[in-house]
């Protein structure tokens, strides 16, 4: 595992054995400026460190959990084809999930220090999984409209200052991109379907708008970490652009899709041309971030349950990989 104090050179000797802070600190700067990757052994600020920490551990998390409103669904699909796109799906989120805590790791974090930060509550990830699904028509909206806000904010991470993180996103973007089509497709189809499956449609849609607008965080000017991302090129739009950039290109697809979305003041905003919506309800996101949503306790519990059950095969996993060193060793 890479710390930083694999970085410091130990120069000629001539020369001071090390530099200064502000040496480091300026070569770090400079980096940033040219728009250069922060490598996983270049010396980096611990502030800076902290806070790729805190963002690539619950974006970890986020799509860890996020397996578990669409997983309950993979045995009530209505088709085999379905089944089988969904499988897929929640596979990938796994996926994801393990390239993340592995970029986390590179900056001197045990993944087992990540998960039980989970575990115990003290780390957060995106309130949007504090919510149910309650029909097969969520999927598809899930896949739409949360996938989709994903996207939005994860496009921007390629360009991300952190090498590691931004690697990483590239192949999940791709992915993510696939999830939304998915299940844009699986509203189309039940749109065209029954009376009542355009209505579980539009049902859906109204509980899980205004959740996905959230998903891009408070407001700017309400934003505690917002400023040191973007100086230091982890974070490359604001919050609010992002959530202007999601509803401008969301609303004509609503259109296509023929359903409406839960808000009186949604409008277009003459003089940019914008879609511009009514006030968002801050209060039930910090609800839900604070552990009060309608799920917050059966994720976490799903979680920890499903990391006891798996002990068993980390341990085989650990003897396994000891048996084939001893032999490897006997071998030499």
């Amino acid at each position: 595992m890479y710390t930083q104090a694999m970085d410091i050179p130990s120069g000629d000797r001539d020369e001071p054995s090390v530099k200064s802070d502000a040496q480091y600190e300026a070569e770090f700067e400079a980096k940033l400026a040219r728009g250069d990757f922060i490598e996983p052994k270049d010396w980096m600020p611990e502030r800076y460190r902290k806070t790729l920490i805190r963002q690539i551990s619950q974006h970890a998390h986020s799509e860890i959990v996020g397996m578990l409103p669409e997983g309950g669904w993979i045995t009530r699909a209505p088709t085999l084809e379905r089944k089988c796109i969904l499988l897929a799906k929640v596979q990938d989120e796994a996926g994801h999930g393990m390239y993340l805590y592995s970029a986390a790791e590179t900056l001197g974090v045990s993944r087992d220090e990540l998960i039980e930060a989970l575990h115990s509550g003290k780390a957060k990830y995106s309130s949007i999984f504090n919510y149910p699904t309650k029909t097969w028509a969520d999927i598809g909206v899930v896949g739409w409209l949360v996938d989709g806000a994903a996207i939005m904010n994860q496009i921007p991470l390629t360009r991300c200052s952190y090498g590691p993180y931004a690697r990483a996103m590239i192949r999940v973007c791709k992915e993510e991109s696939f999830h939304q089509r998915q299940g844009y497709d699986l509203l189309l189809t039940l749109m065209k379907g029954s009376e009542d499956q355009r209505a579980m449609v539009q049902d859906a849609v109204n509980r899980w708008w205004w959740p996905s607008l959230m998903m891009f965080g408070p407001h700017d000017s309400e934003s505690t970490n917002s400023g040191d991302s973007m100086k230091w090129g982890i974070k490359r739009i604001s919050n609010d652009e992002l959530r202007q950039k999601f509803v401008d290109a969301t609303v004509p697809q609503a259109q296509l899709l023929g359903v409406s979305l839960p808000d009186p003041d949604l409008k277009v905003d003459g003089a940019t041309g914008h879609w511009t919506v009514g006030p968002i309800d801050w209060s039930e996101f910090w609800n839900v971030v604070n552990g009060k949503g309608e799920c917050n306790e059966e994720r976490l519990s799903d979680r920890v349950k499903a990391w006891e059950d798996g002990a068993w095969v980390r341990e085989a996993a650990l003897a396994h990989a000891q048996k084939k060193r001893h032999r490897d060793c006997v071998a030499a």
